[in-house]
Order: structure tokens, then C-alpha cells, then sequence
């Protein structure tokens, strides 16, 4: 198993001192998620040979490995000019990553809910164009369904992995989406969930959250009234309202054996002591 950090938190440091950070706090394993400098969010990559260069020799001079690589872009948008963009993002940043040596890649199914028809179909023609770039490049890819995505809860996200039907796409179980992942329910069945997902679960993202859907809805009043507006937070576990008990409970039962990622993102003035506590949680519930 891999204990990594998504660095989020640190994007301002330079990539150096990023990294050492990272390995200063006792981490091996970055998950390398958008930085400006690197990979901003759905734009075109902006690391060029030198500053590839400049992340592996950090890496290196710091003993730490990327687990993975996190780039969001809009592949299944239903505008075909926006997914042929994102297609073309896609490959330099699988080029990016096969530089790096890192083999993983995971990120979410992105689309529009209220056109998930549509969003899906452009998901299928962009895999179409991937797939054999991914397989060329010996890169796997772990998707997540994600909260205002075309696809947001976890039984039709585990189906739709399924139906890449690639042995080296996998599923990607985020714990603080997990109020969105069982959809309508106010309670969410985590431990059905991960085994839903049983052999095809690879990867975790781990943080808290609370339920937006607990006191009859009403833990969150937002306006105006029926706004189609998604909610969730990224907070140190035990600050939200996911059962860590059977979580990790869960996951010990299915023997799981890839990649868990720290991803707290709501502490950013905190964000040493949040990681440090992140680590040491999951290196105790993970290895018992």
C-alpha cells in the first residue's frame, strides 16, 4: 500500500520546497494535483522540460516517488470544442506523466448532470481517443465520480469502470464525497459501497466531511431555495460526520492494497500540523 498527500495545500510553495515539505512531514508518496506553475485546472499544462526536470530532481534530492498524477479537465463536456480541447490537454499531461515515471493516473468523470446523456457520450469519445494513448504509455487510470459531475454517486461510477472493461482503469472511493456517492439515502452505506466496488477499488482519497443531507436536509440552508448547488469539505478526520470505524473497518476486511491519499483541503493556515495528523492516522488504521 501507498500512503501519498495531495499537496494542494502547499501549491504556493516553490516545487522544491514543496517536495521537501512533503517528505519533512514523513511522507514517500506525493499525488501531484493542479499547481499553476505545473498542471492549473482545466487549462493546458504549463511544465515544459526544464520544469519536469527541476519535480524529479526534487523528488530525488528529497526521497519521495509520485504515487499519481491528478489533472481535471473537461472531457466529457457536451460542447465537443471543449472536449476536443481537454482531449489534447490530456495527452501532453499523460506525455508529462510518462517523463515523470510515474505510471498512475486518476481523476474524475467531470460533464454536467443535467445533460448527463450528452456528458456521457462525450466521456465514451474522449476514452475512445485515450485509451490507447493510456495503454501506450503504460499509464493506469483510476476514476471518481464526483459531486455535480455526470455521474456523482458510486454504483453507477463502479458500473461505468467496469465497462472501460481494462484491467488498469480502476476506481477511485472518495471518503468526503461520501454523502454525495449514496445519493437520495440521508445515510450513506459506506462499507456496501467499497465492497460495490470490491476488486476495482484502487485508489482512496481521505478526509472528513459532514452530511449535507442530515436534520431532514437542513444542515446546510441554502438560497435560493432548491439551488442545484453541490456542498461537501475536505476536513481532518474525525472533524465530519464519515463513520472511520466502518471505513477502515471496511477496507482491512478487503485486504485493500493501493493507494490512499491524505486530501484535506479546508486548513490551508494549519496545513503542516493537518498533513502530520492526516499521516498519522491512516499509517495506524491502514496498517492494523
Amino acid at each position: 500500500m501507498k500512503i501519498a498527500i495531495d499537496p494542494y495545500m502547499f501549491r504556493a510553495l516553490p516545487i522544491d520546497e514543496m517536495v521537501r515539505t512533503v517528505a519533512e512531514l514523513g511522507y514517500e508518496y506525493i499525488e501531484l494535483s493542479p499547481r499553476d506553475d505545473f498542471m492549473p485546472f482545466f487549462l493546458h499544462p504549463r511544465a515544459d522540460d526544464e520544469r519536469v526536470a527541476e519535480l524529479k530532481n526534487s523528488l530525488r534530492t528529497h526521497g519521495v516517488q509520485l504515487s499519481s498524477v491528478l489533472p481535471l479537465y473537461k472531457w466529457s463536456s457536451p460542447d465537443e470544442t471543449e472536449r476536443q480541447t481537454a482531449v489534447r490537454y490530456w495527452k501532453r499531461m499523460i506525455e508529462i506523466t510518462s517523463d515523470l515515471g510515474c505510471s498512475l493516473m486518476n481523476s474524475e468523470f467531470n460533464g454536467r448532470p443535467e445533460r448527463a446523456a450528452e456528458s456521457e457520450g462525450a466521456f465514451w469519445r474522449s476514452m475512445e481517443e485515450l485509451l490507447p494513448v493510456f495503454e501506450r504509455e503504460g499509464i493506469a487510470l483510476n476514476l471518481e465520480p464526483h459531486p455535480d459531475d455526470f455521474c456523482e454517486e458510486n454504483t453507477p461510477g463502479v458500473d461505468l469502470v467496469r465497462a472501460i472493461n481494462r484491467p488498469w482503469v480502476n476506481y477511485l472511493y472518495c471518503a468526503p464525497h461520501s454523502f454525495h456517492l449514496s445519493g437520495s439515502d440521508p445515510t450513506a452505506d459506506i462499507a456496501a459501497m467499497l465492497r460495490y466496488a470490491g476488486d476495482k477499488l484502487q485508489h482512496l482519497h481521505i478526509a472528513d466531511s459532514f452530511n449535507h443531507k442530515g436534520s431532514s436536509g437542513l444542515r446546510y440552508i441554502l438560497n435560493p431555495p432548491g439551488t442545484a448547488a453541490r456542498i461537501h469539505q475536505h476536513l481532518d478526520i474525525g472533524q465530519g460526520e464519515v463513520d472511520w470505524d466502518i471505513f477502515f473497518g471496511t477496507l482491512r476486511e478487503m485486504n485493500f492494497d493501493g493507494v490512499a491519499t491524505a486530501c484535506v483541503f479546508a486548513w490551508e493556515e494549519r496545513a503542516r500540523e493537518s498533513s502530520a495528523f492526516m499521516l498519522d492516522r491512516m499509517r495506524k488504521e491502514l496498517a492494523a
